[in-house]
């Protein structure tokens, strides 16, 4: 199979999981991007934030058309995280391959469990200053540092910090996790990685395709059975990927 297939295949892959439980999109990228395409981890958590800008704008215009984003909400969460994420996003690609790959594999391992998880959480009833601050420079860390959206993180956290009501918790998850990985991205900016785009491109253009496909498929299936299924393969992929790191 040439790159170019493994390419359109895995990005759709990727747009599939985020269209349909508006998580574990980009957690998907990075892995397929070192072990189909051949990218670097420092390379695939770099591709990894474009892969999250344009995929977290274009789904949030939706969101937004809906009336399912909390503004002041999102944007308080996502200041917390900017300046994280901007060091976060410096310092990563000075990091080793192999702890780089180990850190990404325990946060994949993470996503999976949560996604596993049958509980829906709830809100707190209050929202406390200090734990916003903390949780979104958390996010915000975490974006920059190994290029993933943090959907299953933001989702959560904005339900159980500030209180958004699940039903419009996705659609603000977008624009926290969408301006984290721009001022990640702004970041490493300098840094010297190299992006094939030629491999880079049609992979966007899958997940955005996908995201689509993932929304209906989200209508069809039950959301429990989607879940399970994505969340057992982040769990098969943070076992690969940490045996590779220390092999």
């Amino acid at each position: 199979m040439t790159p170019l297939i493994l390419a359109l295949l895995a990005g759709a892959v990727a747009g599939v999981s985020l269209g349909a439980l508006g998580a574990g999109g980009s957690i998907l990228t990075v892995p397929a991007l070192v072990y189909l395409l051949g990218f670097t981890p420092a390379a695939a958590t770099t591709a990894s934030l474009v892969v999250v800008v344009v995929m977290s704008a274009t789904a949030l215009v939706a969101h937004a058309r809906a009336g399912n984003v909390r503004w002041r909400a999102g944007l308080l969460f996502a200041a917390a995280g900017l300046l994280p994420a901007a060091g976060a996003g410096a310092l990563s690609a000075r990091v080793p391959a192999a702890v780089l790959t180990l850190l990404f594999a325990a946060v994949a391992a993470l996503a999976g469990l949560h996604m596993l998880r049958r509980r829906t959480p709830r809100g707190s009833g209050t929202v406390s200053g200090a734990r916003a601050v903390g949780t979104g420079a958390g996010l915000g860390a975490v974006t920059g540092f190994l290029g993933v959206g943090g959907g299953f993180l933001a989702v959560p956290a904005l339900v159980t910090v500030l209180a958004v009501p699940m039903s419009a918790a996705v659609g603000t998850s977008l624009l926290v996790v969408g301006a984290n990985a721009l001022v990640a991205l702004a970041g490493r900016a300098y840094t010297a990685v190299h992006l094939d785009l030629a491999l880079l491109l049609p992979f966007l253009a899958a997940a955005v395709l996908g995201a689509w496909d993932g929304r209906r498929l989200a209508a069809k299936v039950p959301a429990g059975t989607l879940r399970r299924v994505f969340g057992a393969v982040l769990l098969a992929v943070a076992v690969a990927m940490g045996a590779t790191a220390v092999l």
